[in-house]
């Protein structure tokens, strides 16, 4: 169920998608209104869950972790028990950034974030010890060509 918001309510999310560390006086004058209404949308806005708490966006490669890879997954096991320790395997690891399950013939895509090479030999190791996976396809990503949470509103 989607939530029903109005113009201005749209402006606030694309300027707090753009910068959330802006200030509300900035935002209310950028979507032409006032600092208290703004406060009042936004917190609505939260209430109604349509967004979570502000977070920092880190610069990965300035922090050393140069390699992303994109890890397909198949698996021959579907019962809950597999799934909920393969589910908790990939939450317990903070290299996982992303965990998708798919249609199709591939059963889940990682996005994993580490150091470098050994980095992801380590991760996967670790992962295959723990969970049975029938097979893994990592693919490493070369460059980054966009990478963005903003929704088109």
């Amino acid at each position: 169920m989607s939530a029903r918001l109005d113009a201005t309510d749209r402006k606030i999310l694309l300027e707090m998608q753009e910068d959330a560390g802006q200030s509300l006086d900035e935002i209310a004058r950028k979507v032409g209104s006032s600092k208290t209404p703004v406060w009042n949308r936004i917190r609505k806005m939260r209430e109604q869950g349509v967004m979570g708490a502000p977070k920092v966006t880190l610069d990965a490669e300035k922090l050393g972790f140069e390699a992303c890879f994109f890890v397909l997954i198949r698996t021959s096991e579907h019962e809950k028990e597999w799934q909920d320790k393969f589910l908790k395997a990939l939450r317990d690891r903070p290299e996982v950034q992303e965990a998708h399950r798919l249609a199709g013939e591939i059963d889940y895509i990682l996005k994993v974030r580490v150091k470098n090479a050994r980095a992801y030999d380590v991760f996967y190791q670790s992962l295959i010890s723990e969970v049975k996976i029938h097979n893994v396809t990592a693919l490493l990503s070369m460059e980054e060509i966009k990478a963005t949470t903003a929704l088109p509103l």
